[in-house]
Parts: structure tokens; sequence; C-alpha cells
């Protein structure tokens, strides 16, 4: 059985507008935005990701031909994988195919994948109590990263992880892993934004920030909770892992009918 994942009434929006209008969305949304700890015991998490079928370089128009390759068919897929916490034991996974509904743009590539996210997280039978996003949170230019826009449409805690610098700055990070040192945009007079995280001994860090009903210290704090020795945390680790799976299996299935 199926939840009934719904986004909080009166924060539902269309995903098919005008790039001035996805702006204005993200500005209206953040008015929501809780950047402190609110929530109750963390029994499950999960992870986030998202892959894409293009027809060009970011492609958005829809193939003339019907039996062209599934390459050609612009979809997004969506994956989410559950765990039981604090064992991390898999109890659950899901994907979701949709058509895209938004173009490839810097800055608003939340109207690109939480369509599909959504669908994906529909087919779990309980939400998690924590979402993990392969992608920002907080360190967004209006401080709408996919993570935070996803966690204040469910009002549900999320946390961004992800594996590039969209804006923002740091100083030195120890090699040490659990090192952590502050995010800062320097345009906004400093402001801490998320923070560059060690997840592994003398690896590139990762880029954490608050998605939504959480802290910064909290976000790094289970980030690290749910990492496994490796770069990148399990939860979305495995979420991009099912998603790259999920578009071969798509491409392979659609190919042999054409």
């Amino acid at each position: 059985m199926k939840n009934k994942l719904t986004a909080v009434p009166g924060r539902a929006h269309s995903w098919r507008v005008s790039t001035t209008r996805a702006r204005a969305i993200q500005e209206e949304l953040r008015t929501h935005w809780e950047g402190h700890d609110r929530f109750g015991n963390i029994r499950t998490v999960a992870g986030l990701d998202s892959s894409f079928i293009l027809s060009g370089p970011q492609g958005l128009k829809l193939p003339v031909n019907p039996r062209l390759l599934a390459r050609k068919a612009n979809r997004a897929i969506g994956c989410v994988v559950l765990y039981r916490y604090p064992e991390m034991q898999e109890i659950a996974r899901a994907t979701a195919v949709l058509r895209l509904k938004f173009p490839y743009i810097p800055g608003l590539l939340s109207f690109r994948e939480i369509p599909v996210l959504l669908a994906a997280l529909r087919k779990l039978k309980t939400l998690p109590d924590l979402v993990f996003c392969d992608g920002q949170g907080y360190a967004h230019p209006r401080r709408m990263g996919l993570a935070t826009h996803l966690g204040i449409l469910l009002d549900r805690p999320t946390v961004g992880c992800a594996k590039s610098l969209l804006i923002g700055t740091h100083g030195p990070l120890p090699l040490k892993a659990g090192s952590w040192t502050p995010l800062v945009d320097a345009k906004a007079n400093g402001e801490c934004i998320g923070a560059a995280v060690r997840t592994r001994a003398s690896v590139q860090p990762i880029y954490v920030s608050p998605g939504h009903r959480i802290s910064l210290p909290c976000a790094i704090q289970w980030t690290l909770r749910v990492s496994d020795g490796l770069r990148i945390p399990r939860p979305t680790r495995d979420a991009d892992r099912l998603a790259a799976e999920a578009k071969r299996t798509f491409l392979t299935a659609h190919a042999s009918e054409n």
C-alpha cells in the first residue's frame, strides 16, 4: 500500500512554470524554512537521488517519432532507499519515471528533480523520519536547494549532501575523517550556509547543509552517523547506484522496442 504523500497545505505549487515564477516560488517557500532541530526519534532514514534520459545536452523537447530510442525521451528517474536506523539495514527501495517538466537551469534544479522524487517516495509504505538528498540544502543562492525545497513542501527534516560546491568558500580542512569547516557566503556578509565535511580521511570533502527542520551541527552529525567509511554517505550513495541501475534497465527495455 502506498503512503498518502502530499505537500503541506499552502505550500504545493505547479511544476510547469516560467523561470521567473520558479524563483518567486523559491522566495515564497523560504519564509517557511526552519534551521533549528525539530524532529523526534529517528527510526528510519532514506537517501534520494535522480538520473535523467535526455535528447541532447540537458534537453527537454519530446521526441517527434514515438519509436525513437528511450534516450530521446527526456525523462527523469527518481530513486529512494530506506533504512532502519541505527542498524542501517535496508528495508525498502523504490523508483519512479516521469517526463521532464522543467529545463536545466542552475539554481532551479529542484523543479526538475522533486516531482519524480515525490513519485518514488509515494511508493514507500511509510515515509522516512530523516531524508538525505544528493544535492544542496541551504547552501544555495536563494537558500532553497533541493533538500530545502523538498523538506519545506513535506514539512519533514532533510539534509543536503552535495558532491561539489554551488556557492560559498571554506578554509583549510584537516585530513582526519569527521573533520569539518564552515562554508560561508562572502556575498552575504560571511553567512554560514553549510560545511565542508571530511567523511573519509585524506579524500575530498562533501558539502553538507541543512535542508529543513535541522540545524547545521545536527546535519553534520547525522551525515557522519550514516557514513560507512567511504566519501559519499551510504544513503545517497546507494540511491545514486539505484538511479544508475534504473536508467540502464529503462534504456535496455525500451531499446528492444525499436
